[in-house]
């Protein structure tokens, strides 16, 4: 199996949108969001992932097929100015492969700095595996917040990636 994680170019912004329909749909479950009046979920940062400094959209493919994407920005509640994952998706068909690991561990390895990760307090699923990997990637040194405001309800870790792109 090759794992390709790349930069989605502008041009293919649409395809990114379509994905992202997917992930919002899977995700209604733990936000409870609607679809628009058009039959479609919304995300108004879309956009500024062309246009804004520190915002990095990625493509997941696998074997040459799209398989998901990750959204990546500068947006920490934590840790000023840290890398943030702001959306992750791997489509169920590709999802307990190791493609997630693989993805998650490659952008820590490409992006530098320090690392702040989020999940839903309801998303137990997402909790499991960002801890596990954050574990592994960083042997168990990591920090562990729990935060319930108007900015965020659920788990963030925190923790240094390491030094050097790949």
């Amino acid at each position: 199996m090759n794992i390709d994680v790349r930069k989605v170019a502008h041009e293919d912004k649409s395809v990114l949108y379509n994905l992202m329909q997917l992930y919002l749909y899977d995700m209604s479950q733990f936000t409870n969001a609607d679809i628009s009046r058009h039959g479609l979920f919304e995300y108004k940062y879309l956009d500024n992932y062309w246009t804004e400094l520190g915002r990095h959209p990625f493509f997941i493919e696998v074997d040459g097929y799209l398989a998901g994407f990750v959204l990546v920005n500068r947006f920490s509640l934590i840790v000023e100015k840290a890398n943030s994952i702001a959306e992750f998706f791997v489509m169920k068909k590709y999802r307990r492969q190791g493609i997630g690991e693989h993805t998650a561990v490659y952008l820590f390895n490409f992006l530098p700095g320090t690392w702040e990760v989020r999940e839903l307090s309801s998303n137990v699923v997402a909790h499991s595996f960002w801890r596990k990997v954050i574990r592994q990637y960083t042997n168990d040194d990591y920090q562990d917040w729990i935060l319930n405001d108007e900015r965020w309800n659920g788990t963030i870790q925190t923790f240094q990636s390491r030094s050097g792109k790949i």
